[in-house]
């Protein structure tokens, strides 16, 4: 095994860590064996707070329906991606659409009738989520995320851009608690009237002002190896990212679903926040990961770029230690 530098922090699990994190896996043998009945499912309180080791299209029949309040998927990309041995091919926008069709549909009869969902894509795929959304459920919103990271292109534009689909069952009762995901932002030429701040907060760490949040996101660090969250996963999604779907869309004690959970960021965030949660990942390895960072999250509740019950801006570190001074110098926003 190569030596890592000293300020690499991803994620690693060792040979004789395997059988106890592997004692915590909830295998599609074992799911099956806890179904109740044909009709309703393995009784919730049987996946609370686990993590199923199981292809999601065995998987899904056997689980609830109705259990989620909250749904964020991070599915393959319509384009070719190796994830450790699992190749997934890019296609064409109908086969996609195909793909699509045969599990969104039963992952949607998984969420509560007040329920949120949330699914990710890039500019290739994102016309096949929305179809496929719009067709079992209400859009609200597409999320535009500024993703910082990646190589340049010679013959086209850098994609740098990623969306989040959100969508709920019903447009009329959801929850949505925007208080929660305001953001924190320097203000670089105050305004005063009468000599009083104006909608903003004067500071010994420097003038700020809570925001409301938009449909674009340009403070989203990629997880990199010099911070505690990073797996070798190709395509993890930050912590922080997912805190904001979280905290906005869900309750303390809701229960979170992620059908396709890789190194476990959705599960991980949600035990931070107080919340419930059930993954679905085939890939063993993934699972282990994930199994290793939630025994992490049982001491460590930190997310980074979020303190003090707000979103900071990405590069805004120093402002961040000062009011919370646990934070490592390696840490980004």
């Amino acid at each position: 095994m190569k030596e890592k530098a000293p300020r690499n922090r991803t994620l690693t699990v060792e040979e004789s860590e395997i059988p106890e994190l592997k004692k915590n896996l909830l295998t599609y043998e074992g799911l099956s064996s806890l179904r109740a009945d044909s009709e309703s499912g393995v009784p919730i309180g049987q996946i609370l707070d686990k993590t199923i080791n199981a292809d999601i299209l065995q998987a899904l029949p056997l689980l609830p329906d109705g259990f989620a309040d909250l749904i964020i998927i991070d599915p393959p990309y319509n384009l070719t991606k190796n994830f450790h041995g699992n190749v997934f091919n890019a296609r064409s926008e109908e086969s996609y659409d195909e793909y699509l069709a045969t599990w969104f549909p039963l992952v949607c009869k998984k969420l509560s009738k007040s329920g949120s969902l949330y699914i990710c894509g890039d500019w290739k795929c994102t016309s096949s989520l929305q179809r496929a959304v719009e067709k079992e459920l209400c859009v609200l919103n597409r999320i535009t995320w500024q993703r910082e990271k990646g190589r340049g292109a010679k013959s086209n534009w850098k994609n740098s851009m990623e969306d989040i689909w959100f969508a709920v069952k019903n447009p009329d009762d959801y929850y949505f608690d925007v208080e929660a995901v305001k953001m924190k932002r320097k203000v670089i030429a105050p305004y005063k009237l009468d000599g009083v701040p104006k909608d903003w907060e004067e500071s010994e760490e420097g003038n700020f002002r809570l925001t409301y949040p938009g449909n674009f996101w340009d403070d989203i660090s990629i997880p990199f190896w010099s911070m505690p969250e990073n797996t070798d996963h190709p395509t993890q999604k930050s912590e922080k990212l997912y805190a904001k779907l979280i905290l906005a869309s869900s309750k303390p004690g809701d229960v979170v679903f992620d059908p396709f959970l890789g190194s476990g960021t959705a599960s991980v965030v949600a035990k931070k926040l107080g919340r419930h949660f059930v993954g679905v990942e085939q890939n063993e390895e993934y699972c282990l990961w994930a199994e290793k960072r939630l025994a992490r999250a049982e001491s460590d509740k930190s997310i980074q770029g979020y303190s003090d019950g707000v979103f900071w801006e990405r590069n805004s570190l120093s402002e961040q230690k000062k009011s919370n001074p646990k934070n490592s110098p390696a840490d980004a926003c």
